[in-house]
């Protein structure tokens, strides 16, 4: 489909859920929340609009981002979130569901990618708990690209000792405290999508293989992304995908964009994101989520 420009939209939409990616659609260039975003969000709630950060980002992350600054203006509520990709969805605050990858996945991959950093692989691993995020390699690089997306992290000497305290998805139970493997988050330095295609395609049988920006890759539950988390809040609020507005820049947004009757790919968008949108939207350093909302929600 060949997705029509933003500006073509010509008057307001009953929209009562904007669901939108963080890194490359709602943050700007520094990846940063806009100065702009505030008052917007004050402006959607005063309108009924459930406004929902989706991201790759880590639940503590995006609650760190959003949550206290968010009370103060709307009173003490909280955001709804779809944090890990789809993996933690949480609807006004409150984790609703939890999905994960199998233990035995997890030692897989961790020696695959202990064996292509041996080979000379720029390349490692986090592997995303519930609790916290897990890596074992701590040169500063890869720790500062990694902290912008955990801000729950733990290093560890090994990650198989992970497994030993972490219990397979099913053990999950609301207020527990199981550790549970979410998804394993790979960070190439030199070429994400390469090293999924020469090292990670065997996966894709009975896992979600997801590149989900230029260095990351995660690898998830065959059942579980950003889109099934939109259509648990869509239940939960009783909203409609014709009431639902999504913006996304990357692969791992593409099923997410079909949730929603009033889809946006920004204008810095992947290719084939682009493809899948309805329309085009200014790229994130030109707030383009911003001016779509102020033309589609008034």
């Amino acid at each position: 489909m060949t997705a029509a420009d933003w500006t073509t939209i010509s008057q307001p939409q009953d929209i009562r859920l904007v669901v939108a990616d963080m890194d490359g659609t709602l943050l700007d260039g520094r990846s940063e929340i806009p100065d702009g975003f505030w008052p917007t969000l004050a402006r959607l709630k005063s309108r009924g609009v459930e406004f929902v950060p989706a991201s790759g980002r880590q639940y503590a992350t995006l609650r760190g981002m959003f949550a206290d600054k968010a009370a103060q203006l709307l009173g003490g509520e909280e955001l709804s979130y779809i944090a890990e990709n789809g993996n933690v969805v949480a609807l006004d605050g409150k984790v609703m569901e939890v999905h994960g990858i199998d233990l035995d996945v997890t030692r897989h991959v961790i020696d695959l990618i202990d064996a292509a950093a041996a080979s000379g692989s720029n390349v490692g691993l986090v592997v995303c708990g519930l609790k916290s995020a897990y890596v074992q390699r701590t040169d500063k690089p890869f720790i500062d690209e990694v902290s912008k997306y955990y801000a729950a992290l733990r290093i560890v000497d090994d990650l198989h000792a992970v497994l030993d305290v972490a219990q397979e998805p099913s053990a999950y139970k609301p207020g527990g405290d199981a550790e549970i493997i979410l998804k394993l988050a790979v960070l190439d330095f030199d070429d994400a999508e390469r090293f999924t295609d020469e090292h990670l395609t065997h996966l894709r049988t009975d896992y979600q293989v997801v590149v989900s920006g230029k260095l990351w890759v995660d690898i998830m539950n065959a059942e579980t992304d950003k889109m099934q988390g939109v259509k648990a809040l869509q239940r939960a609020l009783g909203v409609t995908s014709a009431q639902t507005a999504v913006f996304g820049d990357y692969l791992n947004d593409a099923l997410m964009l079909g949730t929603g009757d009033w889809s946006f790919a920004m204008g810095n968008a992947h290719p084939d994101l682009k493809s899948a949108a309805r329309y085009i939207a200014p790229s994130n350093v030109d707030h383009g989520v911003l001016k779509v909302l102020d033309r589609l929600i008034v």
